[in-house]
């Protein structure tokens, strides 16, 4: 007959190999998972990119609308990054440390993007600066192009990317509190000094954090920019509407060129904030 302590280690043997069985099978099925659902097809976006060797790769690249949709990429990315991130701040720290009316009502329009379609949000602004809306006369007569333009482009990926850095920094500085801000003004500092030297060294992590987030939902955009560019080539095509159109051409290895670009960019922008989680854990341990 076995003793009690024996029948105690032999169910604690059990339990141990029960427990590394199921984290097994749990680590198993999320690797299979990622690799057939992400790194996949990731490996054949470049092995389609380079099925006709290096140098067709390069054409694909430096071809004169493939040029012209980076261009427009980066450029919108470049303009609606820094605005977004502006307001970001300032709707969080509106709303984190300040009580005034409409405040639910903003907190609740900062997450409309999430909520609504990006092909509805294109077609709104459609109908709102198109030519047959109530300002496209107006527009018009002054000679400005906003639908099938520049103009529209922006507006539409500001819409889809706005919530980013606000939503990041929300939480965040609701759970810091306003003691050191306080006690900051407490001792003479003004508003501007406050902020500068208190409140945003201690957001810095989470603007960054939701920079990279803005500014990769902003290059990899497409359902609202489909609506409202036009798909004029070489003018409001940015990468991700140049790739459709090329494959659709059924020019399949220029467009995985194209799309290998937006796939780095999208690892890049994955390993900055890889590394940025490291850093607010490293100094979250600190």
């Amino acid at each position: 007959m076995a003793t009690p302590a024996a029948w105690l280690e032999e169910r604690g043997h059990a339990s141990s190999w029960r427990s590394r069985m199921v984290r097994g099978l749990l680590i198993g099925t999320a690797a299979l998972f990622l690799g057939v659902i992400l790194l996949l097809p990731l490996v054949t976006v470049f092995a389609e990119a380079f099925g006709k060797g290096i140098g067709f790769y390069r054409d694909a690249l430096l071809d004169p609308d493939a040029l012209a949709a980076m261009r427009l990429t980066l450029l919108v990315t470049a303009l609606v990054v820094p605005l977004n991130t502006l307001f970001g701040i300032a709707a969080a720290y509106a709303i984190a440390r300040f009580s005034f009316r409409g405040k639910s009502v903003l907190t609740t329009l900062i997450d409309l993007p999430f909520a609504v379609s990006p092909v509805i949000s294109g077609l709104a602004y459609v109908l709102v600066f198109g030519a047959s809306s109530w300002a496209g006369p107006w527009l018009e007569e002054r000679d400005v192009e906003v639908i099938f333009a520049l103009p529209g482009i922006v507006l539409v990926t500001l819409f889809v990317t706005f919530p980013y850095v606000a939503r990041e920094l929300l939480p965040l500085m609701q759970m810091l509190g306003t003691d050191e801000e306080e006690a900051a003004i407490s001792l003479g500092a003004g508003g501007w000094t406050t902020f500068f030297k208190v409140t945003l060294p201690k957001i810095q992590w989470g603007v960054i954090y939701g920079v990279i987030l803005c500014n990769a939902r902003a290059m990899g955009e497409f359902g609202a920019v489909a609506v409202v560019s036009g798909h004029i080539r070489g003018l409001t095509t940015t990468m991700p509407l140049h790739v459709e159109i090329l494959y659709n051409e059924f020019n399949q290895v220029a467009a995985f060129a194209v799309a290998s670009v937006l796939s780095l960019l999208a690892l890049v922008t994955l390993a900055i904030k890889t590394a940025i989680e490291w850093r607010t854990g490293h100094r979250g341990g600190h």
